[in-house]
């Protein structure tokens, strides 16, 4: 299926999403698609967007949503679970985990403020299968100040992701970054215009080769 022509064909509920997002989905999503694999979207809008990856996803994906507003529980169907609760408080985030995890998929798009951002990152990204993936979105918010960001703002996820990507690269800077979970966890991170996508994976040391040449 084809993410972007099914979401200008929509007829069923209201999704809501930047145009430029769908190239960074459909790269980071499509190797998920029918498979048994578990998504968790924060923040489920008028509910749109979970039957737009129940349809991509295919029939074998349970689709997972959470938010704070309870009326979002009218959302659920089948293969698609909503859970009331913040994104910033950890036994919530627990208790998703012990119910649905580990999963595959982590969506953030919830309330952009950079201290829930950065503490539903910082305990749900270890917990991701191998593999998953983790993308926020809507990160333009890191440079307002009203979401806890700008420009150069410590606290702005995007000032967070320029010190993991020292972190990834910990192996090269001869001491100066020490290596960390994050650094042995993680395959790559994609930056595009108000995304972020981690990829995880096991992170080896960098070996060197040649091969060929003249006898």
């Amino acid at each position: 299926m084809n993410l972007w022509s099914d979401f200008l064909t929509n007829e069923q509920r209201l999704i809501h999403k930047w145009t430029h997002y769908f190239p960074a989905y459909e790269r980071h999503f499509a190797r998920f698609c029918n498979q048994s694999i578990k998504m968790l979207e924060i923040g489920c809008g008028e509910g749109g967007s979970l039957q737009m990856w129940k349809r991509y996803l295919g029939p074998s994906a349970q689709i997972v949503g959470i938010d704070i507003l309870e009326t979002c529980k009218d959302y659920e169907e089948d293969q698609i679970a909503v859970r009331i609760g913040s994104q910033a408080d950890t036994t919530f985030l627990a208790s998703l985990n012990d119910e649905f995890g580990p999963f595959d998929i982590v969506l953030d798009d919830g309330s952009h403020r950079m201290d829930h951002v950065l503490a539903t990152f910082e305990y749900l990204y270890p917990t991701i299968v191998r593999n998953g993936v983790y993308m926020i979105e809507d990160l333009h918010t890191a440079y307002r100040a009203k979401f806890g960001g700008g420009l150069g703002v410590k606290a702005s996820f995007m000032e967070v992701t320029k010190r993991l990507i020292d972190e990834l690269h910990a192996d090269w800077t001869q001491g100066a970054v020490a290596e960390t979970p994050f650094t042995r966890m993680t395959m790559s991170i994609h930056v595009y215009d108000s995304i972020v996508a981690f990829e995880r994976g096991f992170h080896r040391k960098a070996v060197v080769m040649k091969t060929g040449g003249q006898p």
